[in-house]
């Protein structure tokens, strides 16, 4: 049974990969980046996902400790990362993983659950390659461009919570909390989309985000 369930992820992943050709291209851009850039020696962290991960750009300068990667990859879906997961994740034989996906899932009308089966899908994966890989899920961000989306945000991110809770190797990192101030969505964070962060944005996250690294 476990043979045939890897099976089925492998036949399954393949044919999501097949479908995007323009996030196929920009998987591309990313393993040559870090095929010059990657030290397969030290100990690896990857941060992976959608555009929230891509444009966070000075990650290497806010944990030079580290050995990071930075496979996040716009417009992403669990789907896709699913996909992708053997490039832009088991590459880099990574110690600890964070992952941001279900912001465009939401966006994109998809179910809640259907969410969660894609991200065990990921979670399963990654364990059949090293069950000792620490895995973080980033909550999913509220922003002003998807603000009426935030009782569905909300949902997903009590979901992602408990799945997190129910495994040892997972933990939830919550940067929802942080992005209001007095209740109230803090607007001077994003760019002028409403959807993207600026720098004080991501100084949030890293408030959050540096507690989980180590």
């Amino acid at each position: 049974m476990r043979s045939f369930f890897f099976i089925y992820i492998l036949f399954s992943t393949y044919c999501i990969a097949q479908n995007n050709s323009y996030l196929h291209k920009e998987v591309e851009k990313i393993t040559v980046k870090y095929d010059t850039l990657w030290d397969a020696n030290k100990e690896t962290i990857v941060f992976t996902g959608s555009s929230s991960i891509r444009m966070w750009r000075n990650l290497h300068e806010i944990f030079p400790q580290y050995q990071i990667i930075n496979s996040g990859f716009g417009g992403s879906k669990t789907t896709d990362l699913l996909g992708y997961t053997d490039e832009l994740i088991l590459k880099y034989k990574p110690k600890k993983v964070f992952i941001y996906e279900g912001d465009n899932d939401i966006s994109s009308k998809m179910k809640p659950n259907d969410i969660l089966d894609n991200y065990n899908k990921i979670i399963a994966k990654i364990n059949q390659y090293d069950l000792n890989t620490k895995i973080v899920i980033i909550s999913v961000k509220p922003s002003i461009a998807r603000w009426k989306l935030r009782r569905k945000y909300k949902y997903l991110n009590k979901k992602l919570k408990l799945l997190c809770d129910a495994n040892p190797n997972l933990a939830y990192a919550n940067v929802w909390d942080i992005m209001f101030e007095n209740k109230k969505l803090r607007t001077n964070i994003f760019v002028s989309d409403g959807l993207h962060m600026n720098g004080e944005g991501y100084n949030l996250w890293h408030s959050v985000i540096k507690n989980y690294i180590d």
